[in-house]
This record gives C-alpha cells, sequence and structure tokens, in this order.
C-alpha cells in the first residue's frame, strides 16, 4: 500500500475460552486503511465505528453443530449466537468442516467467526429461511430471509476465512416479480403486509443483509454461487466490508458484490469483489416507496478493491430515490471488461441525486465509458426531477474504452459540475465525449490517446 497506512484495530481476544470446550480464538483483526486524498474521505473512515466484542468464545459445535456436510445446523447456530448474545457478546466459533444451514440471524454484540477450512452450504429448503423484513430492489417487502440475516441488532460481525455457499438456495431462491410489489405500494399496502411466500410470486433473496443495524463488521469471508446481491447492508450505520471476496463466475444475474441501501458511513476496503453486475452499487430505495423512508445512501469510502464485474465499478442507482451523496473511491483496479468506472443512473419517475461523487486513481479496460450518467433510466418518466454533480475523477486512467466521457443531464435540469484532472485514457475508441446539459466542465492535465482532452 502506498502512503501512510491509518489502522482501525478491531483487537480480538486471546483468552479463555467461555465454555468448557477450548477452541482457537481469532487473532487480532486490523481494517487497513492508506490516507486518502480528500480530507472528507478520512474523516469518514475515523468516525466509522468498528464493533468491538468481549473477551469470550462459544464453540457452535458445543450447542450442536456437526460439520459433517449432511447435519441440519441451522439450530446449532441459532443456539450459539443466542447463547452468546444473552451472555454479553462474544465470538461464536465455528471450527473446520462443512455446514449444512439454513438462515443465519445475527444478534447484537455477536461476532460470529468461521475458522479456515469452514464451508458453509446454505440450505435447498425454503422451511429454513423464514419471513422477515427486506428490501427487494428497493421496495420494502416480507420475503425469505437473506442468508446470512440481523434486523435492529447492534454490534455484530461474521469474520474469518470461511467461504459462504449459496448454490443450493436455487432451489427456491429465484424469481424477479417486482410489478407485484409495485401493484400493493399503488394500493397502499403497508410492507408488514407485502408478503412474497404464498402469493404465487417469487422475488430473490439476498445473501448477508443486515438491516436496520448499526456497527458492522462483515471481514475475511468468500461468498460463493450467489443467486442475488451478495452483501446488502440496509438502513444501516457504521458498516465495514473488508477484505472479503465476492463471486464473479455465476451465470445468476444481478449478483451485484457489494449494494448499501439507505446507509450512512460505510467503509469497503481491500477486497476483491467479484459480481455478474456491478461491483459496488449504492441504492436509497425505488420510486413511491423511497420517498416515503426517504432515506440517503451517504458518507461512503470505497478502497483498495480489485473490481471484477461487468457493469460499474462504482454504480448509483438506479433505485437512489433518496439519494445519494458523498462518495469516495480509491485505488480500484478493474479487471476483464468492465462496462464503466463511475456509472450514475435514475430518470423523472425514480428522481433522487448523487451528489460529490469522487473518483482517484481508477485504473482498467471498460467495455464502453470510462464515466456513464444517465436520467433517463430505462425511458421511465415522471415529476421527480433527479438531482446529478458534482463528479470529479482525477489521477486516473484505462487501457481501452470506447470513450472518456457518456453525461447527460436534463434541459430543465443539468448536471452541476463535472471535472477530470490529472488523468491519461489510451485506447479509447472515440476521443470525442457526449457531453449533453452539463454546467461546469472542466479538464485539467487530461489526455486521451497521449492527446491533451479539451471541452
Amino acid at each position: 500500500m502506498d502512503g501512510r497506512i491509518t489502522r482501525r484495530l478491531l483487537m480480538m481476544s486471546t483468552v479463555v475460552a467461555a465454555i468448557a470446550t477450548p477452541v482457537l480464538t481469532p487473532a487480532a483483526l486490523a481494517v487497513a486503511v492508506p490516507d486518502l486524498p480528500w480530507p472528507a474521505a478520512n474523516e469518514i473512515v475515523r468516525n466509522t465505528k468498528l464493533p468491538s466484542f468481549p473477551d469470550k468464545n462459544f464453540d457452535a459445535t458445543a450447542y450442536g453443530a456437526k460439520g459433517d456436510n449432511k447435519t441440519d445446523n441451522t439450530e446449532a447456530f441459532r443456539k450459539a449466537i443466542a447463547a452468546c448474545n444473552a451472555a454479553g457478546g462474544g465470538h461464536v466459533i465455528v471450527p473446520r468442516g462443512t455446514y449444512v444451514t439454513g438462515a443465519i440471524h445475527l444478534l447484537s454484540n455477536v461476532d460470529f467467526h468461521l475458522e479456515d477450512g469452514v464451508l458453509l452450504k446454505f440450505s435447498g429448503d425454503a422451511s429454513k429461511f423464514p419471513t422477515v423484513l427486506t428490501r427487494y430492489e428497493g421496495i420494502e417487502c416480507m420475503n425469505r430471509s437473506p442468508m446470512v440475516y440481523a434486523y435492529k441488532q447492534t454490534n455484530i460481525a461474521i469474520t474469518g476465512r470461511g467461504t459462504l455457499d449459496a448454490g443450493a438456495t436455487g432451489s427456491w431462491n429465484k424469481g424477479s416479480d417486482r410489478s407485484y410489489l409495485e401493484s400493493l405500494v399503488a394500493k397502499g399496502t403497508p410492507p408488514e403486509k407485502r408478503v412474497v411466500p404464498g402469493s404465487g410470486k417469487n422475488m430473490r433473496s439476498t445473501f448477508i443483509e443486515p438491516y436496520s443495524c448499526d456497527t458492522v463488521l462483515i471481514q475475511g469471508v468468500t461468498l460463493k454461487n450467489p443467486k442475488f446481491w451478495q452483501i446488502h447492508p440496509t438502513l444501516c450505520k457504521n458498516v465495514t466490508v473488508d477484505d472479503v471476496h465476492t463471486d464473479p463466475s455465476t451465470a445468476a444475474n444481478n449478483t451485484d458484490a457489494c449494494d448499501p441501501e439507505s446507509c450512512d458511513h460505510v467503509v469497503i476496503s481491500n477486497s476483491d469483489l467479484g459480481a455478474h453486475d456491478d461491483n459496488v452499487a449504492i441504492k436509497s430505495g425505488r420510486d413511491e416507496d423511497g420517498r416515503r423512508l426517504n432515506v440517503p445512501c451517504q458518507n461512503i469510502v470505497v478502497v483498495n478493491c480489485r473490481m471484477n464485474g461487468n457493469w460499474g465499478a462504482i454504480t448509483c442507482g438506479s433505485e437512489q430515490t433518496g439519494g445519494i451523496r458523498n462518495v469516495y473511491g480509491y485505488k480500484l483496479n478493474c479487471v476483464n471488461a468492465t462496462k464503466f468506472a463511475l456509472y450514475v443512473k435514475s430518470n423523472t419517475k425514480r428522481g433522487g441525486f448523487s451528489q460529490n461523487i469522487n473518483l482517484d486513481s481508477v485504473s482498467g479496460v471498460f467495455a464502453r465509458a470510462f464515466v456513464y450518467v444517465t436520467t433517463t433510466y430505462n425511458s421511465q418518466t415522471g415529476n421527480n426531477v433527479p438531482k446529478f454533480g458534482p463528479f470529479v475523477i482525477s489521477n486516473s486512467s484505462c487501457t481501452k474504452a470506447s470513450k472518456v466521457l457518456d453525461v447527460s443531464g436534463l434541459p430543465q435540469e443539468h448536471v452541476k459540475g463535472l471535472e477530470v484532472r490529472d488523468s491519461k485514457f489510451n485506447g479509447v475508441g472515440s476521443t470525442t465525449n457526449t457531453v449533453k446539459n452539463v454546467d461546469g466542465l472542466k479538464f485539467t492535465n487530461v489526455t486521451a490517446n497521449g492527446k491533451p482532452m479539451t471541452k
């Protein structure tokens, strides 16, 4: 890592376990974030709280868990998490083995720690995933539980070198009948009565989803075979996603790597983000239901990540009705053919805003434009004009792109600020940018195919 390293330390215990059976305690973990080129981004990192846990360990096998690739461990994990929570918190340790399980619901002050060599195989039995409050593509509803879920909990974590595999959930985890939810919203049906299971409609469940939680850490784990969005913190504060590995190989659509939605203070760092869609997709609700809640997603830092998804490295929307602001992406390496480094999308039905979005030291191969901003996404129209800008790109590069900028505001609402500086774009198919209804366009020391880029 270049530059001075700022370490936010999460110290985990090295003392005696809280139960009779000795287990290995997690080593001291650290979240390492370099100094960022924006004072405001450094302030976000400093102010994003990390969880801490009592020096107590709870071996999941003492509660009946068996890593034999056949035992249903849903109840054993529930008991271990409940015992840890009741004792004031600590670490639930899952030792090496292959564990079949249903949904895992985290409780306050619990670190669910997967040792190296752990494989969690989530069940194909839909009954193991109870109905919970969630958000499906920006609309609140009652749907089958995500694989790992928490609701209104504080100080929680899932850590370790284990792997979580959702492949078997494909038997039930399918469907995209969002229009059904939209019809319920139009009727004024409250979220608790928008029940998907048993409705004859199907909508997928996300992989890891803390919902209305505060102080969350997801660290070290690997996700495999997702069926929908992989990490989806929703309506949360103080979220850290560090050193995670998400799956780019799945053929399933919409498997974004990380989708913070209506969250405040999120740090995504040191991760290998693979996806069959966006790498980081920042969201804040859809249309009328998004306006009902009206909670922005804000104060987001994405740093030192490898991006291996086929759409946006950093995407804002399209579910951004509550708005998005104060986003900082630094040292992001996009591999293979990511379509856009920055992809911002809304329309006059969705509304919302994307403001103060900043990328620095982003590099890679981009199948389309380095920056793509559209205010007419999916040609949907209404009376809610999105407000975009400023956007700033600095110290960035590409080895291939169709063009550098494809940015269009609306005649009645221009993009308010677009600046590119100190950047070199090579392999550009067309050096003629598409820029419409943009105020404050500025290039400083920018080249495309070795020639200065100007307005």
